[in-house]
């Protein structure tokens, strides 16, 4: 019964997303004087959650499985940034890439927010708290 509750797919997901793009933002960080390094970030969660597979499609969870995608449908495809770059061909800044990482931490804090508001109303409707 509780197996197929989407809200918790969505809040792991999301919390995954930020942590994909907290460390593509860490390496980002740790790259900052490299010549001619550009640098990265990963599709919004937005978007990658919109382009998934819609609800009603049915997914492979094993490889002898005939019909089905794949995996579980995200595509954290990462992007360079080719907009602003340093005399030495490296194009991060680091003010960008701080707001990105609060940005992230803001996201699964978002993401933990859902799952524990969710756990309490399963809690209070099973009646043990």
């Amino acid at each position: 019964m509780f197996e197929k509750l989407n809200v918790f797919k969505i809040a792991y997901s999301m919390a995954t997303h930020a942590g994909k793009r907290q460390a593509v933002v860490s390496e980002n960080m740790a790259n900052a004087n490299t010549p001619g390094y550009h640098a990265k970030d990963i599709k919004p969660f937005r978007e990658v959650y919109a382009a998934r597979e819609s609800q009603g499609d049915m997914v492979a969870s094993r490889a002898s499985h005939i019909n089905g995608s794949s995996g579980n449908g995200f595509d954290w495809a990462v992007m360079t940034d080719d907009t602003y770059a340093d005399p030495n061909g490296n194009s991060v800044s680091l003010e960008e890439e701080i707001l990105k990482g609060v940005d992230a931490k803001r996201q699964h804090d978002r993401a933990l927010a859902i799952y524990q508001s969710s756990m309490t109303i399963l809690r209070t409707a099973s009646g043990s708290q």
